[in-house]
């Protein structure tokens, strides 16, 4: 039944994007604003807390909250320490490890909301025949740093900092006030109050400005730059620092091909290059989010599997591959263009 209703991977995948998007951008309608917050306030995707038809909301908001307004202010009065302190971070933290250990980083390939739009935005981009740009090997490395500051300025020190009263309130929670999914989820609600600028707060104006800049870049960059955001967004870091907690996990073989064809790490929307040339653990980057690409498009059997514990839920096929590439090629584009169409079918034979 399944394989009638969604023939490839991709295509499953793109309809959990959708209806988690759907749950994620409009949930309490379906179960009720307050019953929404009850199920999950520690998502580990950017689920925005400030959407207020939302069926949950991602760990980010609440981690700098609880920095904020307990750690800081815990450590200050230094009184009922553990009360306001570790428990109300034990219990954030316990959420999202229990969301976490299910299916682990494929929150952000599959469930996060402003991954699902930027690729959506992404396919619209290949169909209007846009060109694809790309880090190479060379240059990818120089953004991978970025989500790890994000994580350690942005969602850690400056809340902490606040809540100590070493830093203006206005730093309270700075990440979620620069966001892109803060705007984009609230307005797909149809609210525009996010877009607003508070002017009477200079470091909350600059942050507003940061974010509505922010936003118009992932937007726009998303059609020619496959998950421009997801690049630098902290919860990847939050994500990869736990990953190896979670029993969903990628698995590749040694295989005398790989490095040869590359294909797989055509496929790989964050340009992992080291998935076509290594294989084991090292195949695998902390930006990895298990979209599963890399899976479909590998020309060989059973040299990459996406695996939960010892089960394998999906892994590469030749005859599924060469099915795959007649609707799309690795790089998302629907048709190759003509100068490169003999080079696509020799790799399709590989």
């Amino acid at each position: 039944m399944l394989k009638t209703l969604f023939p490839t991977l991709g295509r499953f995948r793109l309809a959990v994007q959708i209806v988690m998007l759907l749950v994620t951008v409009y949930g309490s309608n379906l179960v009720g604003y307050y019953m929404a917050e009850k199920i999950s306030n520690a998502l580990p995707a950017l689920s925005c807390a400030y959407d207020q038809q939302n069926g949950a909301y991602c760990v980010l908001i609440p981690t700098q909250h609880q920095l904020h307004h307990r750690v800081g202010e815990a450590i200050v009065k230094a009184q009922q320490f553990t009360l306001q302190m570790v428990v109300p971070l034990f219990f954030t933290l316990l959420t999202f490890f229990a969301f976490f250990f299910v299916l682990s980083k494929a929150f952000c390939g599959w469930v996060c909301p402003l991954g699902t739009l930027q690729e959506l935005i992404g396919k619209l981009g290949r169909r209007l025949n846009l060109p694809l740009r790309r880090f190479d090997n060379g240059n990818v490395g120089k953004v991978r740093p970025v989500k790890w500051l994000m994580v350690v300025i942005l969602v850690l020190l400056l809340p902490l900092l606040t809540g100590l009263g070493v830093t203006p309130h206005s730093l309270g929670n700075p990440y979620c006030d620069i966001c892109p999914s803060r705007i984009a989820t609230t307005l797909l609600t149809g609210s525009t109050e996010q877009l607003a600028l508070r002017s009477g707060d200079g470091i909350a104006f600059a942050l507003g400005a940061i974010a509505n800049t922010l936003i118009g870049f992932t937007l726009v960059a998303a059609f020619a730059l496959r998950q421009p955001f997801c690049r630098i967004c902290p919860m990847l870091g939050f994500n990869a620092a736990f990953q190896r907690l979670s029993p969903l996990r990628l698995v590749k073989k040694e295989h005398d091909k790989c490095g040869k064809c590359g294909i797989c790490a055509k496929a790989c929307p964050m340009d992992i290059h080291e998935i076509a040339r290594e294989h084991g653990a090292k195949a695998y980057h902390e930006d990895c989010t298990l979209c599963g690409r890399c899976v479909e498009f590998c020309p060989d059997d059973g040299v990459i599997q996406m695996k939960w514990g010892p089960l394998t839920l999906f892994q590469s096929n030749r005859e599924y591959y060469k099915q795959r590439m007649k609707g799309e090629m690795p790089e998302g584009t629907l048709k190759p263009p003509a100068a490169s169409r003999p080079a696509a079918s020799g790799a399709e034979n590989a």
